[in-house]
């Protein structure tokens, strides 16, 4: 399914040349296990089953009771009876001729007319071919009068006795030719009448008006058209004026107006009661129109289709405004229309025949009823666009970027209707050089846009978890360099490790031990109650201990010092002396900080600082000798010694 007509009315193709893509009878079963690879072919919306010919199709009519489709085409000739419910072809049958046209007689399919190229009537039935009639000339056209059980056959050369031409009658129920409809055609050289030379009169084209008056209308080669009445077999009126051959006639509902087309590709509409066309409209192709058809849209606005080989056109009745038209890649034969619906068949020179589908015209037929649904999915992607690398710009656009001087010197610029399509680069360029500023705007956009960027990767993402919500966030910081943030990516997106994210049995414990070890730096905002008891421990120990000496801290700077966060167990001194000699003396760490600001002088003028240290090698059974154990300096029970901490007893 595709769409081939963007626009105010889009047109869908449904099935045909346009859409799939047709593969030899010699390769399609060595295919037939790759395909399914092919996005093309498995794309495909396949509308009826087998809806193709070997070579090309001639004609295709629907049922009246929409249940049915027949086509006839080649080669070899033969006969195609879709069953629309089933969407599958129903049977296809082969015939000794080609076939010219047909008709339908009846609401189904069961009884049918086929006008054969070598002067035959068929009668088909279900079965299988009924009867053949062996006709005087070659037939133009065929059309079936219901109110008196005719089938008439316009046909090519002039009689030989009247010199005119001919529509003969076969009465269906007698079962024999009546006497025939004489129309005016024009004359021929003597002697070439009874099967007509090249350029000799024929009758083209008739058509009734069924649902009306029941006047039957012929078409003629030199530009006229005839209008009989069947119920006294006699002329009514004659309508001129048309330049070239009549080759198509199509009365409306009402039976009040005509169209007819000619071999120039001239469509006219006729009021019964003016001899003067009320609109004149140009197929534009200059080639015979082969169909017209009076259509009425879901919104109840009267349009004309007419066809020729090449194009499809569908205007506004009264206007002639185009409303939308269609283009297969193939010539056109004939053209069907699905009553009620915005459905269209076509038969035509490619072996596929087509279906288009026009949503504005009419709803989906019954039988496809799933296209609607389609044509909603496909209306929603609104990036659609024709031409990717191409810009449209009208003449005033281009004059205005000094670009008019291009048109039809090179292929950057294609035309198209009242503007024309140029390429990106391009239209870029000279958008800069016609407005300056434009690169400051344009390189001020490219700017935020990168910030916006940078921005957007640096934000976090967010996922709430029952458990171990701290933990969820540590693996999510980690992606902040990422454009995108996963938020199911490792341990927040494997099955095995859910429970870790739900489970309080999986809680992490930020106040054991275990966990402080291995994470150092981690702050408990909670003080837990052996650091309150600490702290009462130290206000006591500050009320006893104003007397002590300089050098020492209180206990409190000693546990803020030594303990900033709060551990139990662990306490960090250090034991120095700023003597030479003497005993040693165990101190804080917070007593090593300077109380004036100022480092104190030692003994030796040339060191300034708090300690000098100097290294003399000597040997280790002299230095053992020398050195004498310090002896230990008494304290009161109540105050802890910091030589006996934990690090000291290692």
């Amino acid at each position: 399914m595709k769409l081939t007509n963007p626009g105010t009315v889009p047109v869908y193709t449904i099935s045909g040349a346009n859409t799939s893509r047709p593969l030899p009878d010699w390769l399609a079963r060595r295919r037939k296990r790759s395909l399914k690879n092919d996005p093309e072919y498995t794309n495909r919306v396949e509308l009826l089953q087998d809806f193709e010919f070997e070579e090309a199709s001639q004609c295709v009519r629907v049922s009246e009771d929409g249940e049915w489709v027949m086509s006839t085409g080649t080669y070899k000739p033969q006969i195609h009876v879709h069953n629309l419910s089933q969407l599958s072809l129903s049977f296809a049958r082969h015939t000794t001729s080609l076939n010219e046209t047909f008709v339908l007689i009846g609401s189904g399919y069961e009884k049918s007319l086929h006008l054969q190229t070598d002067r035959k009537l068929e009668f088909h039935t279900p079965m299988g071919c009924h009867h053949e009639v062996r006709l005087p000339r070659y037939g133009r056209d065929l059309l079936y009068d219901r109110f008196s059980g005719e089938a008439l056959i316009p046909a090519a050369g002039l009689d030989s006795e009247k010199r005119t031409g001919e529509v003969f009658r076969l009465n269906l129920e007698l079962g024999r030719f009546m006497k025939s409809y004489e129309v005016d055609v024009g004359e021929d050289e003597d002697g070439a009448g009874l099967q007509g030379s090249i350029g000799v009169g024929c009758v083209n084209v008739a058509a009734q008006a069924e649902g009306s008056h029941g006047l039957l209308s012929f078409g003629t080669s030199i530009g006229t058209v005839e209008f009989w009445d069947p119920r006294s077999k006699s002329r009514v009126a004659v309508l001129g004026g048309h330049e070239g051959q009549v080759t198509a006639l199509d009365f409306s509902p009402s039976g009040l107006s005509l169209a007819t087309g000619t071999s120039t590709g001239m469509v006219q509409i006729f009021d019964l009661r003016r001899p003067v066309p009320l609109l004149r409209k140009d197929q534009g192709y200059g080639y015979a129109i082969k169909n017209l058809i009076h259509l009425t849209t879901s919104s109840h606005e009267k349009k004309i289709l007419s066809a020729d080989k090449k194009i499809i056109k569908i205007w506004d009745e009264e206007t002639g405004d185009p409303w939308t038209s269609i283009e297969p890649i193939v010539d056109l034969n004939h053209v069907a229309h699905v009553k009620g619906s915005g459905m269209l068949l076509t038969a035509n020179e490619g072996k596929q025949m087509h279906s288009f589908f026009i949503p504005q015209l009419g709803p989906a037929p019954r039988w496809c009823a799933f296209l609607d649904n389609m044509v909603e999915e496909m209306a929603e992607d609104t990036n659609m666009e024709t031409y990717d690398n191409y810009k449209f710009l009208t003449m005033a656009e281009l004059k205005s970027l000094s670009m008019d001087h291009l048109i039809g010197k090179t292929n950057l610029l294609r035309p198209y209707m009242h503007g024309y399509f140029v390429a990106s680069k391009l239209y870029e360029q000279a958008r800069l050089i016609a407005n300056p500023y434009v690169w400051e705007e344009e390189r001020a956009k490219r700017i935020k846009e990168k910030v916006e960027k940078e921005r957007s990767s640096r934000i976090r993402g967010n996922k709430k978890v029952k458990v171990n919500q701290k933990l969820a966030d540590k693996i999510l910081k980690k992606q902040e360099r990422r454009e995108v943030v996963d938020t199911k990516a490792g341990l927040l997106g494997d099955d095995r490790f859910g429970k870790l994210f739900e489970d309080e049995d999986f809680a992490v414990d930020e106040k054991s031990k275990e966990f402080r070890a291995l994470n150092p730096s981690t702050t408990v905002p909670a003080k837990d109650d052996a650091y309150a008891q600490r702290e009462k421990k130290a206000k006591a120990f500050r009320d006893d201990s104003d007397a002590s000496s300089d050098d020492e801290n209180s206990e409190d700077d000693v546990i803020r010092s030594a303990n900033p966060r709060g551990y139990d167990d662990v306490i960090m001194k250090v034991s120095s002396s700023n003597q030479a000699s003497g005993p040693t003396k165990d101190t804080a760490l917070g007593s090593r900080m300077q109380k004036n600001g100022r480092a104190e002088r030692t003994n030796n003028k040339d060191i300034v600082g708090e300690k000098s240290v100097t290294f003399v090698p000597q040997s280790k059974k002299k230095q053992a000798e020398e050195e004498e154990p310090a002896a230990p300096t008494k304290r009161s029970d109540s105050r802890r010694n910091a030589s006996m901490n934990t690090f000291r007893r290692l």
